[in-house]
């Protein structure tokens, strides 16, 4: 009975010190993943996965098909899909928010928490698109976009590396 308690006792400390190395272990990644979400927005190199569009009018779309926003240093690749009502088209409907221009009046800031708060401006033949993005420590992003001629749209996604610079 007594090498049965000793026993007991000895699992209890590895069970309580392999979560204590997990939890640190998991901070640490958390920590590390928001230095390079940091680095990345710095270096206006990343992509935008968007999941979600949330039209100003009606209910929010889960979105099932590769959506994405990608900055390329001083350009913007937009392939987003546009849901809501559009004030003026070009003859044929135009290319909705599907362009690839150079940004203008780009600028980011950092809060206390480590979100960045980035805002650019993006003119194509058709519109003019302002983006007011949030990219959290975590990964989780928000993408606010108020084009001119058309009613404001938000996204949720997840920022990931652009493709040439993952490893």
């Amino acid at each position: 009975m007594k090498t049965f308690k000793i026993c007991m006792l000895a699992a209890l400390i590895l069970i309580t010190s392999g979560q204590i190395l997990s939890a640190q272990s998991k901070k640490e990644k958390s920590e590390q993943k928001a230095k390079d979400i940091k680095e990345m927005v710095e270096q206006q190199r990343f992509t935008i996965d968007v999941s979600r569009a949330l039209p100003m009018s009606g209910s929010s779309i889960n979105l099932t098909s590769p959506y994405s926003l990608e900055m390329r240093g001083d350009s913007v690749i937009s392939y987003l899909p546009y849901y809501g009502r559009a004030y003026s088209l070009p003859y044929g409907g135009g290319d909705g928010m599907r362009f690839t221009k150079t940004v203008n009046d780009y600028r980011c800031s950092f809060n206390k928490k480590g979100t960045a708060e980035i805002k650019f401006t993006a003119r194509t033949d058709d519109d003019t698109y302002r983006f007011n993005i949030r990219v959290y420590p975590n990964g989780s992003s928000s993408i606010q976009v108020l084009p001119t001629n058309k009613q404001t749209i938000s996204y949720d996604g997840e920022i990931n590396p652009k493709e040439d610079n993952k490893k």
